[in-house]
């Protein structure tokens, strides 16, 4: 919303690209909504299109702000990026990135949701006897997170089918800082407890093989006569023994027996592979400012800067309300000026009207009276036709006059009315 840096339109790019594909990718904006009020701008442009939810970034001397806000009655959080990092940066920093090819099946189905550190706070210490004690969140706390998990469908664990879980985004909140941390992930499979290189030879194309005799070579790393192969002279005791590789997830945590055949070579039914992250960016850092009830307004629920007691925050309801009070009035004086006016100008215009009528009347009331009528010759084969010759020279002298008026009066204003050459001089 308004003149921001192109980085914060990159920004937003990417957020419309890790909420796809339930977003508007190619959504041109019209720079004259971007001075709409948020309301209005949800009423009329967003709830059209079915949307659930608007982000807006705008953009100060100083700070970037986000405002999320739920359509349409609200209620509307406002945020401070208090920092971010770009897709592009983060692939940048990444020794290996996550190649998604066109992207088309990364992007296809909805990430799964993480949110961590929004519930309950444990504490070990506080409970007699050394029993755990919860401690309950804060209600802007919670509204974040089921705010978060909102912007999202919902994942029916029943019916989901494991292909479609290719990404995930994770909300971290850290109660020391209160800085909420958003991160999107891909979800990458690899294949347990086989040789590196049988691996890349399930999962990647042959490699060139022209300076080996056979394709044992290449796997074990050794000749038949023991001599180490040409093509596998620096990794010959890793492949040798075993051991894990690089890419390859060293935390049997991670290891999973799939239950349906997943994305990648290699990654069939059954069959245990290694589950690993691979960070896609955008990368953002947000601190909670301000709660309000309604979308981009009403009655303040949490303000992180400003503490008000009871007392205060009642006399500001109650102001707050006179205002608006007053401003309906304000609103429905002005709209019964705008009818009275408008009825004024409709009855002067019909009044208008009559008296043109009424002078239309006069005048063809004078040409009746100095009208002759003469009979038309009668038509002995038709009884029924007939007619009336009206021609009289009271009608045409009437005619003549008023031309010649009507002549002098436009001579007379072609006169009085100076050219623009005239009025140059």
């Amino acid at each position: 919303r308004g003149k921001v840096e192109s980085e914060v339109s990159e920004l937003v790019d990417d957020l419309r690209k890790m909420m796809m594909p339930y977003t508007a990718l190619n959504l041109q904006d019209d720079p004259k909504n971007r001075k709409l009020t948020l309301s209005v701008y949800a009423k009329h442009l967003a709830m059209p299109m079915g949307v659930s939810h608007v982000l807006a970034f705008s953009q100060r001397e100083d700070r970037v702000q986000l405002r999320l806000g739920r359509i349409p009655e609200g209620p509307t959080m406002s945020f401070r990026v208090e920092r971010f990092s770009l897709a592009k940066h983060v692939r940048a920093i990444q020794r290996r990135p996550y190649n998604s090819g066109t992207g088309q099946q990364l992007f296809a189905h909805p990430p799964i949701v993480v949110t961590n550190n929004f519930g309950d706070a444990v504490n070990n210490s506080s409970a007699p006897g050394g029993a755990t004690a919860t401690t309950p969140s804060p209600p802007h706390i919670k509204l974040m997170r089921i705010s978060f998990q909102n912007m999202f469908p919902a994942i029916n664990v029943a019916t989901v089918k494991l292909a479609e879980c290719r990404r995930v985004v994770l909300f971290q909140y850290h109660p020391e800082n209160e800085l909420v941390e958003i991160r999107h992930y891909a979800i990458k499979a690899t294949p347990v407890g086989v040789n590196k290189k049988v691996r890349r030879l399930v999962q990647t194309k042959i490699p060139n093989l022209r300076r080996l005799d056979d394709i044992a070579d290449y796997i074990t790393g050794t000749t038949e006569t023991g001599d180490v192969a040409p093509s596998a002279s620096t990794t010959a005791s890793a492949s040798a023994s075993g051991a894990v590789s690089d890419s390859e997830a060293e935390d049997e945590t991670s290891h999973v027996v799939l239950s349906q055949k997943y994305a990648g070579r290699g990654n069939n039914q059954q069959q245990k592979s290694a589950l690993k992250l691979m960070e896609l960016g955008p990368r953002l850092a947000l601190r909670l400012i301000k709660v309000e009830r309604g979308l981009g307004g009403g009655d303040v629920m949490y303000h992180a800067l400003v503490q008000k007691t009871p007392e205060e925050a009642r006399a500001l309801k109650a102001r707050k309300e006179r205002e608006a009070q007053l401003k309906t009035q304000r609103r429905q004086t002005q709209e019964q000026n705008v009818e009275r006016k408008r009825k004024a100008k409709e009855e002067k215009l019909e009044r208008k009207r009559q008296r043109k009528e009424a002078r239309e009347e006069e005048a063809m009331a004078e040409l009746r009276k100095g009208t002759v009528v003469s009979p038309l010759p009668h038509d002995d084969d038709d009884d029924d036709d007939g007619g009336i010759q009206t021609k009289t020279r009271q009608s045409k002298r009437f005619c003549a006059e008023r031309s010649r008026k009507k002549n002098r009066r436009n001579a007379h204003i072609q006169m009085r009315r100076p050219s623009f050459f005239e009025k140059q001089r």
